[in-house]
């Protein structure tokens, strides 16, 4: 069952979207909302797992409040604007959404959140050795054992792998691709990195091969130096 909430300005676009919930049998309404602020307040109190927001809303537009999120549900965007599906794509939105939706569309895109949210959680349950993650509007299949090292470049990370000779770019954040790797094999040694202990060829004081690239190691992460060279236990 995914727990989810509904959130536009108009009530009768409200309305019908609470009306579409109902008919989805695997999708649990927690509540409405007339704007962002509001659904903000719902999301610190309680675990969502799927949001259907419109963009188009006084004080904060949906593309806003999905943007301040550090931690994100999945988002379904429901909009009468079709100039904003490019920049929605760009923060890994489910799907989107043009009103007026009809009830077939709108379960494809329900369908596509339940089987995303069933993968994860597969992954998660079953200790899985890779993960998905959106790569140009494809949800890329990456195992953990090809990844050398990531890197942040502010709003993307570059994501190093063994074989191909370009790396991965995605949109997401360093916190958020932190919570999808295993801490069994993936070291924080910087703000702006994070690295595969198994493919760590050499550590310095200040400073980290992985390969022949050398990485730079943040002051507050100088302990895990020590960890890695069996200095502190």
């Amino acid at each position: 069952m995914l727990k989810c909430i509904a959130v536009d300005d108009e009530p009768l676009a409200l309305q019908l979207m609470q009306d579409y919930i109902s008919k989805v049998p695997y999708l649990q309404l927690v509540t409405t909302c007339g704007d962002a602020f509001e659904a903000n307040q719902v999301l610190l109190e309680q675990e969502i797992d799927l949001v259907f927001i419109d963009i188009q809303m006084p004080g904060l537009t949906g593309l806003q409040f999905i943007k301040s999120l550090s931690h994100k549900p999945m988002f379904i965007l429901v909009t009468a604007y079709e100039k904003f599906a490019l920049e929605s794509y760009d923060l890994n939105v489910v799907d989107y959404l043009l009103k007026p939706v009809e009830l077939s569309r709108f379960m494809q895109a329900c369908n596509k959140a339940s089987e995303l949210y069933q993968l994860k959680h597969k992954q998660t349950d079953a200790g899985s050795d890779y993960f998905f993650l959106n790569v140009d509007y494809s949800m890329v299949k990456i195992m953990f054992s090809d990844i050398m090292w990531v890197e942040g470049l502010r709003d993307y990370l570059r994501i190093h792998l063994v074989a191909p000779a370009k790396p991965l770019i995605a949109r997401i954040s360093m916190k958020a691709i932190e919570e999808e790797l295993p801490r069994s094999k993936f070291i924080r040694i910087h703000k702006s990195f994070i690295v595969s202990s198994d493919h760590i060829t050499a550590v310095k004081k200040n400073s980290v091969f992985v390969g022949d690239m050398e990485l730079p190691v943040g002051e507050t992460y100088k302990e895990v130096v020590e960890v890695i060279t069996g200095k502190r236990k």
